[in-house]
């Protein structure tokens, strides 16, 4: 059976073919379905995706300490007008420009067929928000039993302790070794670097392959903006290009810091301060 077209700028209905005669059930159902459509056609019904913002419980978006990249990410989705979708024969379908009214579209009269009322669900843009927790923001804090100057890392809490005089020490939260990676001892700062170029070790660049060889000092190396080398070993105390991830157990030893926080250390410190890493 051919279907009626309609005249959406008349609001009147044509019929491309007649036939002179109906089935009972079925040319019943069809009717009321171009009703619904002419319906929806007239009235139509507009929506509006509406981007989220995933935040953190008790971290608000004017404090929370992101990386620049993510602010971009987040300035250019703000930025980007909403789309607009109005219902045609019971399908979404976007439409040019931005609406601000939301209106749901009324119920329909009867379910029609799947094919002919799937619905198109509008891509939501959901910005990601990379946010430090404030509990591993610097403070001051009570803490004693090492010599003033002397450098304190507890791994296990994720805090690393500047001892100063009367029983006080300044307080940063850090980046540990993950699983496999962790260790502890005592050591000596033998070098500081301002925006250290990175060398990956042979054995991370086993474990990585697509590493380069060596990096130039800057704000995309992971080494961040300071650098403060461990004895002989391959750690050291560092900033972080990803700051989101102080507080937890991410790097292959090394311990990292906001480059805030690392900047303000090192200038508090020297080559030759005493560093206790401890499990």
């Amino acid at each position: 059976m051919s279907k009626p077209f309609y005249n959406l700028a008349s609001g009147t209905i044509g019929v491309a073919l007649a036939v002179s005669f109906v089935l009972p059930a079925a040319a019943d159902a069809d009717r009321r379905w171009w009703l619904q459509t002419l319906q929806e056609q007239r009235a139509g019904a507009t929506v509006e995706a509406t981007p989220v913002t995933a935040t953190a419980p008790g971290v608000t978006s004017s404090t929370a300490q992101r990386d620049p990249r993510d602010a971009a990410v987040m300035s250019a989705a703000v930025a980007t007008p909403t789309p607009q979708y109005r219902m045609i024969s019971g399908r979404l379908v976007p439409v040019n420009g931005t609406v601000t009214a939301v209106r749901q579209a009324p119920p329909p009269v009867q379910a029609a067929p799947a094919l002919r009322t799937a619905a198109v669900t509008p891509q939501m843009t959901r910005p990601i928000s990379r946010q430090i927790d404030p509990a591993f923001l610097p403070t001051e804090v009570s803490f004693s039993g090492y010599k003033p100057g002397t450098i304190v890392i507890d791994t296990e809490e994720k805090y690393l302790y500047l001892q100063m005089d009367g029983g006080m020490a300044k307080r940063y939260g850090v980046g540990v070794g993950r699983p496999g990676f962790q260790w502890a001892g005592t050591h000596k700062i033998t070098m500081k670097r301002e925006w250290p170029g990175w060398t990956p070790p042979a054995q991370m660049r086993k474990r990585q392959p697509e590493l380069p060889a060596f990096m130039e000092g800057g704000p995309e190396n992971p080494l961040g903006a300071r650098a403060m080398y461990l004895g002989s070993t391959l750690y050291r105390i560092h900033g972080s290009n990803a700051p989101w991830t102080i507080g937890h157990e991410v790097s292959s030893g090394c311990i990292r810091m906001r480059n805030e926080d690392v900047m303000d250390l090192y200038d508090r410190v020297g080559v030759g301060t005493t560093v206790v890493v401890k499990r």
